[in-house]
């Protein structure tokens, strides 16, 4: 089949509201969130349903247009970019098909928003776990292709751990329909766990199963401030011990992040009366006693106050204190993107190694770009960093670009020296397929590659995604 005689049939499928293909119009969808790859298809295609996607699915697998899912666009690794084809956007789809509470579960369509997830479930009494910065843009079926990760791994997990079923769109246009709202079906191979994290190498995702947990009764929110990151660590320990089970998020961030924070963000204050060169950001829950939460938090900092691991601490004694605390962390990276151009990274190591990793990692950024502005942040519970670097300002945006591949290598390899990886939530994408070859043995990759060539033998989702332009697959 032609590509125009499908493009036709595919508009025929979805209606006037479900395709754009005016250039103007395309450009949004074209970009990534870091506005540096661009792309380009030729039409946008908004199903509104699973019988619609799978549809067009169908003639794209017999005409070969290739397809470049995306949901919400809020990925950091081009991987909803499109290189051709046909780029098929699942926003329509945002039916919320059921809420069980006695099951404690949600089943939702691939284009509804995580923020509107969490608020059904609230709602409800029950909670979804979920938190990213992205959660009023971002969208379940993204969530789930790139296996998110966010705030609360630390007692809830990533993405992964959320999911109990799914539906699949496969590559050939077929329907499996993995909606099973089961927390125990030992049924063989569980197949619902190769498309989360494929990233839309393998299949849409249109609707999925989402395990709820009960809303907590309580939760409390602290700050503290430190000298160094080993004196983070030790307070991680101390809170860990004290609040095991407890603890949802122990996020960081250096004073840079608190300065450009407070800087380019309104209605953003530090709650401290001086700066400081660290800050830990520390949420517990309670389920029970509220009491002793809150006593075991007040003793932990306590602690670390007469060890001289901490400097300062605040404990919020109102939702509107603890949520002033909690934006001065989830809007830092929008305030370090309006500070100056930023080269991201999203490492992880075993939270025993986040010191030296980040004193190591500083050293070695700033040897490879000097005058450059340090700022790693994220989630340390989990051992999951930000390295990111800011530009310095006596060099243009071309020139610090073009350290990029010189950076990466680096810190990259640091990282995974460590035994960590190079990409913790973020995934693999356009921008680090490269890093995949080379830190991947090339019996994981061609098993990664026989999984791609067994259920999209044509290699027509998302194609050069993970894999790189071409699969690797060795004999």
């Amino acid at each position: 089949m032609h590509w125009t005689t499908a493009l036709d049939k595919i508009r025929e499928v979805v209606g006037p509201s479900g395709w754009l293909d005016d250039e103007a119009e395309l450009k949004p969808y074209l970009t990534e969130w870091r506005k540096i790859l661009q792309g380009y298809c030729r039409m946008l295609v908004r199903p509104a349903n699973t019988e619609q996607t799978a549809k067009v699915v169908a003639i794209c697998h017999q005409a070969g247009i290739p397809i470049t899912p995306q949901g919400g666009n809020t990925g950091m690794v081009g991987g909803a970019v499109p290189k051709d084809g046909i780029l098929l956007c699942t926003s329509r789809m945002r039916t919320i098909r059921e809420l069980d509470v006695d099951n404690s579960t949600i089943t939702v369509e691939a284009g509804t928003l995580l923020a509107e997830v969490q608020d059904a479930a609230r709602e409800n009494g029950l909670l979804f776990p979920l938190s990213l910065a992205s959660e009023g843009s971002c969208n379940i079926g993204g969530n789930i292709a790139t296996n998110a990760g966010g705030n609360n791994t630390i007692r809830y997990g990533n993405m992964r751990e959320l999911v109990l079923g799914l539906e699949i769109v496969l590559p050939d246009g077929q329907v499996w329909n993995g909606l099973r709202q089961l927390r125990k079906c030992n049924t063989g191979y569980d197949l619902k766990h190769l498309f989360i994290g494929s990233e839309g190498t393998l299949g849409i995702i249109t609707a999925a199963v989402l395990a709820l947990t009960p809303e907590p009764r309580a939760r409390f929110t602290a700050m503290a401030t430190a000298n160094n990151w080993l004196d983070l660590q030790k307070l991680y320990n101390i809170i860990n011990a004290r609040l095991s089970g407890a603890v949802v998020a122990f996020e960081v961030f250096p004073h840079l992040g608190m300065e450009i924070t407070i800087r380019h963000i309104n209605n953003t204050n530090s709650p401290f009366d001086q700066p400081y060169p660290f800050y830990a950001l520390i949420e517990a829950v309670d389920y029970g006693d509220d009491a002793a939460i809150r006593g075991n938090l007040e003793t932990a900092l306590g602690e670390a106050l007469e060890a001289n691991i901490i400097t300062d601490a605040v404990l919020a004694v109102s939702t509107q204190q603890a949520d002033n605390l909690w934006r001065i962390r989830e809007t830092l990276p929008q305030a370090q993107s309006l500070e100056a151009d930023v080269i991201k990274h999203d490492i992880s190591v075993p939270v025993s190694k986040i010191p030296q990793y980040a004193e190591q990692a500083t050293d070695l950024a700033k040897e490879t770009i000097p005058a450059c502005r340090v700022l790693p942040f994220g989630h340390m519970g989990d051992g999951n960093l930000h390295f990111n670097l800011l530009m310095p300002e006596k060099l243009d945006r071309e020139q610090y670009l073009a350290y990029y591949t010189e950076v990466n290598r680096v810190l990259h390899d640091l990282a995974v020296n460590m035994g960590g990886s190079f990409s913790a939530e973020h995934g693999v994408g356009l921008v680090k397929c490269e890093e995949m070859q080379r830190y991947r043995s090339t019996v994981e990759m061609n098993l990664m590659a026989r999984v791609k060539s067994a259920i999209d033998p044509a290699n027509g989702m998302n194609p050069g995604k993970i894999f790189g332009p071409e699969k690797v697959l060795s004999n």
